[in-house]
């Protein structure tokens, strides 16, 4: 199954800790061509090299600074292809899915779900709500973005879940042999990472709700599915629809989306609790549904049972 495929002789629980310290390093090279370009228009403008978040999202034109903050992400998903084979002695496909080959029309059903919902939403704002939401499309702009967003968001959000749903999720099924812990440390830690993204500055730490309960969502139904197509599919419609429909002034993704939201942001219904307490709920129920889930308490909770003497 799933995390048991990850637990082998050698991948003991002190080489992820390497591994993910390796993936780090990656990272922080590949945000080089964005400290970089930062640099480059302080000298030439004398401003003031920014200092925050907030301050860099506002820096750089947005889709060059789209482009060198997502370039972070080829290097870190490279590197962790590489500690997964020549560290972990696996294949990818392992650390991806318990079936024989990836399944596609998993992450595609995921997606079109996903972003079939995020798409009615947008409009219904538009179109119903209080005239917050302000179409603001710039075609030659847009158009850039597209070929940014399609072609690099999807990495971004893979990087995501190859780390946190795959890695991490063997990785912590390696120290404790049971399912609810890795579902628990990678919710967690997957939610607290985004502690520096602006909207927490903004929202205050409450909006770390949604972030945690985005992350519980994506490692239930990796653990229910035995495998990371669904989380896949999910995450990338998430970020890549986002990006193209709205954008913000606050937001860790500020792009020349089809739309603007110039709503005073607040940590209320519509941006915690309807989506993690009622829109993934209902997304859980229709996965279950069409992929036949049972045992759910073994799948989330139970222990993994390997032999002892292939682990020793």
């Amino acid at each position: 199954m799933f995390i048991e495929q990850g637990i082998t002789p050698q991948n003991k629980f002190w080489k992820y800790l390497v591994g993910s310290l390796l993936v780090f390093i990656a990272s922080q090279i590949g945000s080089l061509p964005l400290v970089f370009a930062v640099f480059i228009k302080s000298f030439k403008t004398g401003d003031k090299i920014p200092t925050t978040n907030d301050e860099l999202i506002k820096y750089l034109e947005p889709n060059l600074s789209l482009f060198l903050t997502l370039l972070i992400f080829v290097f870190a998903l490279l590197s962790l292809f590489i500690i997964i084979k020549k560290f972990h002695n696996q294949t990818i496909l392992s650390v991806t899915t318990s079936r024989k080959k990836v399944d596609w029309s998993r992450i595609l059903f995921s997606f079109g779900l996903w972003a079939f919902v995020t798409i009615a939403i947008t409009l219904y704002s538009y179109y119903y709500g209080n005239g917050e939401l302000k179409l603001d499309f710039n075609p030659t702009k847009f158009a850039i973005l597209a070929v940014i967003a399609i072609t690099l968001l999807p990495i971004q959000t893979s990087t995501e879940e190859y780390i946190f749903r795959g890695y991490l999720m063997q990785g912590f099924g390696n120290l404790k042999r049971n399912k609810w812990f890795p579902l628990v440390m990678t919710s967690m830690i997957f939610g607290t990472m985004h502690i520096l993204n602006p909207e927490v500055s903004k929202l205050g730490y409450t909006i770390l709700i949604y972030y945690i309960g985005t992350g519980f969502f994506l490692g239930i139904i990796t653990l229910m599915d035995e495998g990371m197509e669904l989380a896949l599919g999910f995450h990338a419609a998430n970020n890549l629809i986002g990006a193209l429909l709205v954008s913000t002034d606050w937001t860790v993704l500020k792009t020349y989306a089809i739309f603007k939201d110039t709503a005073e942001p607040t940590a209320g219904f519509e941006t915690i609790f309807l989506p993690v307490f009622v829109l993934f709920p209902i997304i859980l129920f229709i996965f279950s549904k069409k992929y036949n889930w049972t045992n759910w308490k073994e799948k989330l909770t139970g222990d993994i049972l390997i032999n002892k003497n292939e682990i020793l």
